[in-house]
């Protein structure tokens, strides 16, 4: 799906090939929206093309920006605690985002995120779709409302789904969950003790689904 810039419609470059290899370095070429016009390089997806599990996020982060993957930063740390005390290996699961773009605002010396509004996940979606069917996933993992909106739409909401096994035409199975950043977030350390411990569960009933399908 092409997105607006300025006067001017541009489709994202999505190569017609069953190469995950050549989708990515088309993606590194990418103007369908205004982001990678301040984002330092475009992030796209890493990890196994036949992996059974695939994890999609909202958006690179400042880290994330820097070294050109995903999850590489504090929420990602916590995301690869929770695989591993849910029995999955990160080696053996694709991780994604919706956007592929860093969006950010200053903050003093700071970078701060910005959340990506409805048109710049469309102009992204055609590289999501691109990497849902060339690793085809027995179950997608959306982390965060943005994920999961991408895939279900904007009435979507984490707080009531969360942890359930779901379908979309994307992926005939998928479970929602809170994304990592979230558990940082937290008041209090007692809260962030409860809410990984809950992400944990959503990730092993994910673990579960996945061995099902």
């Amino acid at each position: 799906m092409p997105t607006k810039t300025g006067e001017s419609w541009r489709p994202a470059p999505v190569p017609e090939t069953s190469s995950l290899t050549e989708v990515r370095e088309a993606s590194r070429e990418c103007t369908a929206c205004h982001l990678y016009k301040c984002a330092t390089q475009t992030v796209f997806g890493e990890g196994p093309k036949c992996a059974p599990i695939m994890l999609v996020g909202e958006q690179p982060g400042d880290y994330e920006d820097v070294a050109g993957k995903p999850f590489v930063g504090p929420a990602g740390k916590i995301m690869d605690r929770a695989l591993e005390e849910a029995g999955i290996n990160r080696s053996h699961v694709y991780v994604t985002n919706a956007v592929k773009h860093f969006k950010w605002e200053p903050r003093g010396k700071r970078r701060i995120h910005k959340k990506p509004n409805s048109r710049e996940i469309a102009a992204c979606r055609p590289w999501l779709e691109a990497e849902l069917r060339l690793v085809k996933p027995k179950l997608l993992v959306c982390l965060g409302a943005t994920a999961a909106q991408a895939i279900f739409g904007s009435s979507f909401r984490v707080t009531r789904e969360r942890g359930k096994v779901l379908s979309s035409k994307l992926a005939s199975k998928v479970v929602a969950t809170v994304h990592p950043s979230s558990l940082l977030r937290q008041p209090d350390e007692e809260s962030r003790e409860r809410e990984y411990d809950r992400f944990v569960v959503d990730l092993r009933a994910a673990v579960k689904a996945a061995s099902e399908a």
